[in-house]
C-alpha cells in the first residue's frame, strides 16, 4: 500500500481467483470499511479509481495481475442545522437526554439525509451536546435504524459520553425491543448465539457468517402467538448493526414490514415492525440506575389488530 501526502492512496492487484468480479464489490471488500457501493461507484465515476492507469465504468470485471490505484477524496464536513422539530423527551438533565424516536426519522445526518434528523433536533432543543463522534453525530452513545421507534440516549458533554460509551461497550446495558415477526416459533424462549457480518452480495446488508464478523448474541422471548405471525421481546446482550433484524431472519422469522432482510409481503407495514421498547443504564454522574420503558407506538399497536384479525 502506498501513501500519498495529500490524499489517501491504496494501491491493490488482482489474484486468479479475485479475476471475473466487478469492480466496485471488489474494492469494497478491500477497503472493509464502513463504505457504500454507491460512494465506490461515484469514486470510480470521478476517476479516484483506475486500473491499469485507465478509467473503467463501475461493472468492469476485475482480470488476473490488473493495478487497482484508488486515491480516496477528502470528507467534505457538512454544517448540521438545528432544526426546530418536536422531540417525545422521556429524561433530560445536564448530562444526557433519552428520546422516543418516531418510525421513519433518521438518527444521524448522513449522504441524502441532511436534514430532518434526531442529531438536528436535538441541537435545536439542547443547545449542548458531547463532541466525542465529531460534527455529524454530536452525542450519540448509539443508534437505532431509521425505521425502528424507540428510546435512544443522547450524551450533553464529553464526560457523559465516556462513561455511557463505555457502559455500551461492556454490555452494561438493559436493551428490550419488541418486534412482530413471520410465523408460528416452536419456543417460547431462546438463544441466537450467530457471528455477523457484511453480507458478500451487498456491503449494506448484514449476515450471519464468520467471514470478518463479530460476536453477536440475542435472546429472544414469545409474547403473543397470532395465526401467522408472533410478537416477541428481544434482548440484545451484543449491539450489533441490524442484529435483530438478521437473527430473527436467522431463525425463520424475519421481521414483518423489513425491506432489507424481509421476504414475505402478505400484509403492509412501513419498515421493520420493531420498536426499542426498554433501556436501562447508569447515570454518569450519579451511578443511579435509570430505566425506562416507551409504549407500542400507534402503527404497531394497529398492526396487531390487523395480525389478531
Amino acid at each position: 500500500m502506498n501513501h500519498n501526502d495529500a490524499l489517501p492512496h491504496m494501491q491493490f492487484n488482482v489474484t486468479e481467483e479475485e479475476a471475473g468480479e466487478r469492480i466496485d464489490r471488489w474494492i469494497a471488500n478491500k477497503i472493509q470499511d464502513d463504505v457504500s457501493r454507491t460512494q465506490i461507484q461515484q469514486w470510480i465515476k470521478n476517476g479516484n479509481i483506475v486500473v491499469n492507469g485507465d478509467n473503467v465504468k463501475p461493472n468492469y470485471k476485475v482480470a488476473a495481475e490488473d493495478a487497482v490505484d484508488c486515491t480516496i477524496p477528502e470528507v467534505q464536513e457538512m454544517e448540521i442545522v438545528p432544526e426546530d422539530i418536536p422531540l417525545d423527551v422521556y429524561y433530560e438533565d445536564e448530562d444526557l437526554i433519552i428520546v422516543n424516536k418516531p418510525r421513519g426519522m433518521v438518527v444521524h445526518p448522513a449522504l441524502g439525509h441532511y436534514s430532518g434528523t434526531l442529531v438536528n433536533a436535538l441541537l435545536h432543543h439542547c443547545k449542548d451536546l458531547s463532541g466525542i463522534n465529531g460534527v455529524i453525530r454530536p452525542g450519540i452513545v448509539h443508534r437505532i435504524d431509521k425505521d425502528t421507534s424507540g428510546l435512544i440516549v443522547a450524551a450533553k458533554n464529553d464526560k457523559a459520553h465516556q462513561s455511557l460509551s463505555a457502559q455500551w461497550k461492556d454490555r452494561d446495558v438493559d436493551r428490550k425491543y419488541i418486534a412482530i415477526v413471520h410465523g408460528v416459533l416452536s419456543h417460547n424462549e431462546g438463544t441466537i448465539n450467530a457471528p455477523l457480518g457484511r453480507d458478500d452480495r451487498d456491503r449494506k446488508m448484514f449476515a450471519v457468517t464468520e467471514k470478518n464478523s463479530k460476536h453477536a448474541i440475542t435472546h429472544f422471548a414469545l409474547l403473543e402467538q397470532y395465526d401467522k405471525f408472533a410478537m416477541v421481546e428481544c434482548k440484545l446482550e451484543t449491539g450489533r448493526t441490524h442484529q435483530i433484524r438478521v437473527h430473527m431472519k436467522f431463525i425463520g422469522h424475519h421481521l414483518v414490514g423489513d425491506p432489507m432482510y424481509g421476504r414475505t409481503k402478505d400484509i403492509s407495514f412501513p419498515g421493520q415492525a420493531l420498536h426499542a421498547a426498554k433501556i436501562g443504564f447508569r447515570h454518569p454522574r450519579t451511578n443511579e440506575w435509570l430505566a425506562y420503558e416507551a409504549p407500542l407506538p400507534e402503527d404497531m399497536k394497529e398492526l396487531i389488530a390487523r395480525v389478531k384479525s
